[in-house]
């Protein structure tokens, strides 16, 4: 049986320790990068605080102008990009087009709006205070570490990267150790769009590059990847009160109420649990259907998946995993499932090889099995009866986390949306939140917090000033140790008349 590797390490004829990335469908060398030392990361940090102030000095529009070339090159060599992805992930091409195109929609969103979110805005000062004027803007932190994952290589660091750029900030971006060459890609086209300065720069290397990129004195870090990393992350940038974003894992639900579109909901159901082998943060992994559909809803499962293949090549649905250690995952996952009482309608056991997993429908798995609470990250899905909506969101939300999720339903669909304990959910469609640029992005509780993506996004790379300018001098002064008893008495009468009202 083939062993699927990780990223070798190596050392190059000048002495600098590199690292292989390799295509996980055959373990082919897809290209060769340094593992970026501490001092490493602190001289790309001091390049970016100059690069920082020149890109802040370029205000929004120039700013815009850049990105929009930065976008339109990513546009033009899309299949050149896809098939970077590709070999690096071992997704289909199509999977890795369906990423890059949402990407590029988040960089025109960001471009576009980044003056009229952050730019300076009037404020009421109030009755007291009314002879002042009252303004906040948002203003660029400086420099920003994001740390991207490896399963969706592009739109997500993007989703950090964009915003942060958008919002006046140099950016150092630390890619997956497996998909080093999206990352390197990615700054090669920026650095083509904006050849001045390296606003945004790339750092190689495994977990002790990203922790020195945490540490190297960066005004925030946007993180995407585990729980467990994320909690060390945030440990490590306590120290120096930097401040993080974290989008961490997900136990997504859908929940299927009776009077759902059964094809609609299942096919959902389907491509977000099998997709990208399943390696989607926001992926489906539990759907809570109602009991009056339920033989119905997965017959149409069983019926979909079974048409569904891992593989390379044209039939194949979706590729191997990209990140060999996680095979024993979804293994023990799908075991415990079994062992528990739990029947796999599609797949099981045999399911995981020793690169791919075919997909997985379990029926019947306990609710405190791993395959319902702990994140599996593979084409696996259980599917339960419930006896209504009221018990299938009390299932949905009982979760240490609380990323995404999606509810099938005509009467009750926007209802039972709002009761579900995550930060975005869908309706009557799959994941469609996370295409639309204008929605903020990211989780709850083990899932992680803060926002990137739409406004909020925006926001999440700048802090907000505050101005006050006095207009003209106040008749009554309540700053000052000349105040008067008379003029006391007076504030008395005026905030009794103004709020003393029941």
């Amino acid at each position: 049986m083939t062993t699927v590797q990780a990223p070798r390490s190596g050392a190059a004829k000048s002495g600098v320790e590199t690292f292989d990335s390799l295509d996980p469908a055959t373990d082919e060398v897809v290209g060769t990068y340094p593992v970026h030392t501490a001092e490493d990361v602190e001289a790309a940090v001091a390049r970016a605080r100059e690069a920082a102030r020149w890109w802040d000095s370029l205000g929004f529009e120039g700013r815009a102008e850049r990105l929009r070339r930065w976008k339109g090159i990513v546009a033009r060599r899309l299949s050149e990009l896809c098939d970077v992805v590709s070999k690096e992930t071992g997704k289909p091409t199509g999977d890795a087009q369906l990423e890059a195109v949402l990407a590029i929609e988040h960089i025109a969103w960001a471009a576009k709006h980044a003056r009229k979110v952050l730019g300076r805005q009037r404020r009421s000062p109030g009755l007291l205070l009314s002879n002042q004027a009252a303004t906040v803007e948002y203003q660029p932190l400086g420099v920003v570490g994001v740390i991207g994952p490896w399963n969706y290589p592009v739109f997500t660091p993007l989703g950090s990267i964009s915003y942060a750029l958008a919002a006046g900030n140099a950016v150092v971006f630390k890619p997956s150790e497996y998909t080093p060459g999206v990352g390197k890609w990615l700054v090669d086209a920026f650095a083509e769009a904006v050849p001045e300065q390296p606003v945004l720069q790339l750092v190689t290397g495994y977990g002790a590059t990203g922790a020195a990129l945490t540490k190297s004195g960066v005004d925030k870090i946007a993180f995407t990847g585990s729980t467990a990393t994320g909690k060390k992350i945030m440990a490590a940038a306590a120290e120096t009160l930097t401040p993080v974003v974290i989008e961490a894992g997900g136990k997504d639900p859908v929940l299927v109420d009776a009077d759902a579109d059964l094809d609609a909901a299942a096919e959902a159901t389907v491509w977000g649990a099998f997709s990208n082998s399943g390696q989607t943060c926001v992926g489906v992994e539990r759907v809570y259907v109602h009991e009056r559909v339920y033989d119905e809803f997965v017959a149409k499962v069983v019926e979909r998946a079974g048409t569904v293949r891992a593989g390379t090549g044209e039939g194949a649905h979706y590729g191997p995993m990209t990140m060999p250690a996680q095979l024993d995952v979804v293994r023990r996952h799908i075991a415990d499932a079994l062992a528990r009482g739990g029947r796999a309608l599609v797949g099981g056991a045999d399911a995981v090889g020793d690169r791919y997993v075919e997909p997985t429908v379990l029926v019947d798995v306990p609710e405190d099995s791993l395959a319902v609470r702990e994140e599996t990250f593979g084409p696996t899905v259980t599917i339960a009866k419930v006896r209504d909506m009221d018990e299938a969101v009390a299932k949905a939300n009982d979760s240490c986390y609380g990323l995404g999720s999606t509810v099938f339903a005509k009467r009750r669909g926007m209802e039972l949306a709002r009761r579900l304990r995550t930060g975005q959910t869908a309706i009557n469609a799959p994941l469609s939140f996370a295409g639309i640029a204008s929605l903020p992005f990211g989780g709850v509780g083990d899932s992680g917090f803060g926002r990137i993506h739409g406004p909020e996004g925006l926001r999440e790379f700048a802090r907000a000033k505050a101005i006050a300018r006095q207009r003209f001098t106040a008749p009554l002064a309540l700053t000052t140790f000349a105040r008067t008893k008379k003029t006391e008495e007076m504030v008395t009468k005026l905030i009794r008349r103004l709020h003393g009202r029941s």
